[in-house]
């Protein structure tokens, strides 16, 4: 480890950048507070993975986690829109508001795409500009270049390339920087346990800053990219920008600190207590809403002739937990009537609650599992 070399800053016109020196070669760690905290993250993760795996209908719950992660990995980035708001339809959303709305709706088609387009394609730069593309369409970030790597400097903090706090390596530098990355996420010869190798590629990643704008967002989703890719995780359950917003300052800090002094050693750390306490936390949601679900379907059973469509409700409720009377109607394929009175039968049951104040469409919300998400 007291060999790694982060890499050097190189004199431009006016100002310097850094140029990451390659990191598909070998990596010997020599440091047992590492190796502890990747035994403890390894198991916790595998611990995790079979829950992903003994859930009935995982998906669902998935979809939580990954609307949760697309408002938090957005919020790091300074947009403002909540959890809840995120659940939401246009519709319901006020105007000033739309705008946050719609690039957190973005990072979740993009995350879902990404996922998806991984069972086919590789892990590549290829995949990450297709993802970055749908981060950006249609949002603030669209004049800046979505799906394409930049051709020009661009700085992190500052004004100008002269006053920033970083510089990311010259645009020139790129396709030799990207292939460097592609081969080491690839290159099994190097026998990198998957989580430090998601750990270097997302600091590799956040340094060479290939995109004008989404960095951030799309270094954060490579890391679960990673552990999906390597069949670490069966299912995309793993998440870490609570973590790294919950540590915003630690965070940058520790990226900092490898380029400033090359101790990488400090960001294994960093990263694997992240990684540690985010599966940790995860484990809970899912014991939480285990919980939940076998309470919600006991409770159902006291509808008798009504508990069918009540259960389908009830799993609906799971993926969307913000509805209202039409999405029940086109769900069921019910009367309005019999809608409202599945909806006032789940209310009276203590599952559901109604948003107050609204006489037209009324809004149901299914409070203990909202609350489970945070």
């Amino acid at each position: 480890m007291e060999t790694f070399k982060a890499g050097k800053w190189i004199n431009q016109y006016e100002y310097k950048s850094f140029r990451p020196e390659p990191i598909n070669r070998p990596l010997e760690i020599y440091d047992n507070d590492i190796h502890y905290l990747l035994n403890e993250a390894s198991r916790l993760v595998g611990e995790l993975n079979a829950y992903s795996r003994l859930i009935p209908n995982v998906d669902f719950f998935i979809h939580m986690h990954i609307t949760k992660e697309a408002t938090t990995s957005s919020r790091i980035e300074g947009t403002k829109t909540e959890f809840n708001e995120a659940l939401m339809d246009e519709s319901e959303i006020s105007p000033e508001r739309k705008n946050d709305w719609q690039e957190v709706r973005n990072y979740t088609f993009s995350m879902n795409s990404a996922i998806s387009e991984l069972k086919g394609l590789p892990l590549s730069m290829r995949l990450l500009k297709k993802t970055h593309s749908t981060l950006l369409s249609d949002v603030r970030g669209e004049n800046k270049l979505p799906g394409e790597i930049r051709s020009s400097q661009n700085w992190i903090g500052g004004s100008n390339p002269s006053n920033a706090l970083f510089v990311p390596p010259h645009h020139e530098e790129l396709p030799e920087l990207i292939s460097d990355l592609e081969k080491f996420i690839h290159n099994d010869s190097l026998k990198i346990n998957p989580l430090i190798m998601a750990a270097l590629a997302h600091y590799q990643f956040e340094t060479i800053h290939p995109f004008l704008d989404g960095n951030g967002r799309i270094g954060r989703l490579l890391i679960t990219l990673i552990l999906v890719d390597k069949k670490i995780l069966s299912k995309p359950t793993l998440y870490l920008s609570d973590f790294f917003a919950r540590n915003k300052g630690a965070y940058y800090d520790s990226l900092t600190m490898v380029r400033q002094t090359n101790d990488i050693r400090q960001w294994f750390k960093f990263f694997l207590t992240g990684v540690k306490e985010t599966s940790e936390n995860s484990i809970k949601t899912f014991e939480k809403i285990i919980a939940l679900r076998s309470k919600s379907e006991e409770s159902i059973l006291h509808l008798g002739r009504k508990s069918q469509k009540a259960k389908q409700m009830l799993q609906y409720f799971y993926s969307r937990p913000i509805a209202d009377a039409k999405d029940i109607i086109e769900l069921l394929g019910t009367s309005h009537q019999t809608a409202i009175g599945l909806l006032k039968d789940f209310v009276e049951l203590g599952i559901l609650k109604e948003v107050v104040g609204r006489k037209r469409n009324r809004l149901f919300y299914f409070r203990e599992y909202l609350e489970i998400f945070g």
